[in-house]
């Protein structure tokens, strides 16, 4: 049984690295070269990286891919996506290829909006609760002034705070339920502090008024954080051309790869198990980008995922549809998205990110995003339809095989040759590489 140990995060780097293979591994010392080869020892890089989470040990990479040729809003972007898929950065390039003389991608941003809620239990009159709300407030949005000061100035702030009464679903349950515009920031600090601030305002003034009216019912403040759940805080991006340009490197007829990629799409909007499956292939585009530049992925998946299920069943994110003859194909995402704060400015590779995107506003993050997922989904939905996901996506899955396989670069290079005619699978390669080892 490994030994418990207190104080670990107090340990050394050499310290904690020595007990956790030690005690939790079968060859120590395989596993000790294995974390000090991914740690740059004694350089400011290390010192940064480590300040970004706690009790490290060494670094997790993911390989940093760049998928060129997006033209967005008549603007040329090679897109930084870090991913370790295989095939998913390859797709999305395919897919900026192919739309690139049809007009490339549309974007638009359809709301920019971020949610807040002091989530409290009150046990008396809600009448009396929303009369007290409306003459407090003045009073709540006052007291953060001084929070929000740097981000009025910037154009952001406070859009709206409203007392939400949710007795219904439940006993003594209300919200208050505050907007937010944040600017370029993700603003998941600036929200949490105002909504503090806000809740020990709103908790002192009603116990004032309850006391003062000798009112033996109580409010209690249960906690104050931000939504991931962005519903308003939403892009727009789709691509369009006309039927007839449709036709090229596909073995349908244009009508008919038109008709089935609805198809798709549609099954998607009513089939849940489609639909999970769907949109986690927007997701490998989106988060890609999401990675790449710095942004919190696992917020964005939540608010994603909710959002398909907004309706009361959950659905495919995308919609296609001919109409007078044009093929269209969109994603409407909520993608909460910000350029500075955070480890936007920390970084090196997120700061590289953003520079090859032209150091992008937050709105403009938000539709470069959205637009990889949707190339994303295109490329997979006509993958789909037309010769099937695997044919392509094992191709680019091959040297991972090959690399489990213990192959050589002389054997890869064979394997691979092999292949360019064939269809892969993990015998079939097995096999072959076998095959040339023997002879």
């Amino acid at each position: 049984m490994p030994k418990r140990i207190d104080g670990f995060s107090k340990r050394s780097k050499a310290e904690k690295i020595d007990w956790i293979v030690t005690h939790f591994t079968h060859d120590p010392d395989q596993f000790r070269s294995l974390l000090e080869q991914y740690w740059n020892e004694d350089t400011e890089l290390q010192r940064i990286h480590d300040e970004f989470a706690e009790n490290t040990i060494s670094n997790f990479y993911l390989p940093l891919g760049v998928a060129p040729n997006f033209l967005i809003n008549d603007t040329l972007y090679a897109i930084p996506m870090a991913i370790e898929e295989s095939s998913v950065v390859a797709a999305a390039s395919k897919a900026a290829k192919y739309w690139l003389n049809r007009g490339g991608f549309k974007a638009q941003i359809l709301g920019t909006e971020k949610v807040g809620q002091v989530h409290f239990t009150f046990s008396g009159d809600t009448a009396w609760l929303v009369k007290a709300f409306e003459d407090i407030r003045l009073m709540l949005l006052g007291d953060v002034k001084d929070l929000t000061r740097n981000m009025r100035g910037r154009g952001g702030g406070i859009s709206q705070i409203a007392l939400r009464d949710k007795t219904d679903v439940l006993e003594d349950y209300y919200q208050l339920h505050v907007t937010f515009e944040t600017v370029d920031a993700m603003g998941a600090n600036f929200i949490n502090s105002c909504l503090e601030q806000m809740a020990d305002t709103w908790s002192k003034e009603i116990a004032k008024r309850l006391k003062a009216e000798e009112k033996s019912e109580a409010l209690e403040i249960v906690m104050s954080i931000l939504s991931n759940y962005v519903p308003n805080c939403l892009v727009r991006a789709e691509v369009s051309c006309d039927v007839s340009e449709l036709s090229e490197d596909t073995p349908l007829d244009p009508q008919t790869f038109a008709e089935k990629m609805i198809q798709a799409v549609t099954m998607a909007r009513v089939e849940p198990y489609r639909a999970v499956t769907h949109n986690k292939g927007i997701m490998n585009g989106v988060d890609a980008v999401v990675l790449a530049t710095g942004n919190d992925f696992r917020a964005i998946e939540a608010g994603v995922h909710a959002f398909a299920a907004k309706d009361g069943a959950y659905r495919g994110l995308t919609e296609a549809w001919v109409n007078d003859g044009i093929f269209t194909m969109r994603l409407d995402i909520p993608l909460a998205l910000g350029t500075i704060g955070g480890i936007t400015r920390l970084h090196p590779l997120v700061r590289f990110a953003l520079e090859v995107l032209g150091r992008p506003t937050a709105e403009e993050l938000m539709k470069i995003t959205a637009v990889a997922g949707l190339a994303q989904n295109f490329a997979a939905m006509r993958s789909l339809v037309t010769t099937g996901i695997q044919q392509g996506h094992m191709k680019m899955h091959l040297l991972n095989i090959l690399n489990q396989l213990g192959a050589t670069s002389s054997e890869k290079d064979q394997v691979v040759e092999h292949f360019k005619t064939e269809t892969v699978s993990f015998s079939a390669a097995e096999k072959v590489l076998q095959q040339i080892r023997q002879s």
